[in-house]
């Protein structure tokens, strides 16, 4: 993004179901840390946690850890990260072509929408009453 690396967090559960994600200017331990606990805060605490070998994921899971007294499983199992590279791949197929992106503003809005009509493709979004929809009928209930 304007000649400068930003790094998109995600985090995606056992079925493949998109969990949360955000865009952050800096991969350190804050940034880590507050991506964690707003995922946390949206879908509960897991069990288990697969992650690559960042040491600042690592420090941010760990620090959650100790502040709640929960015990959590970290794996940093190469393969078992597949289920979050294959689920990213989509959103790389899609910015490519775009040439990059001005600012973090931009960046973020753009990636926000791009995660959520993924969900809506992967039928993850919720329906009111217990209807299935279409995907075309579920991205104008969105835009009501």
């Amino acid at each position: 993004m304007g000649g400068h690396w930003k790094y998109l967090y995600r985090a995606v559960d056992r079925v493949g179901e998109i969990v949360d994600a955000l865009l952050t200017a800096k991969r350190d331990v804050a940034a880590a840390r507050r991506f964690l606990e707003r995922a946390i805060d949206l879908n509960g605490l897991p069990d288990k946690i697969t992650i690559d070998n960042s040491g600042a994921n690592t420090a941010a899971i760990q620090s959650i850890q100790l502040d709640c007294g929960v015990d959590v499983e970290l794996r940093r199992i190469k393969y078992l990260n597949n289920i979050v590279e294959h689920d990213h791949c989509a959103i790389k197929r899609i910015v490519r072509p775009m040439f990059g992106f001005k600012s973090l503003w931009s960046a973020s809005s753009i990636l926000a929408r791009i995660e959520t009509m993924h969900m809506v493709r992967k039928e993850q979004l919720d329906c009111p009453n217990a209807q299935a929809s279409s995907p075309a009928s579920q991205f104008y209930s969105l835009a009501v």
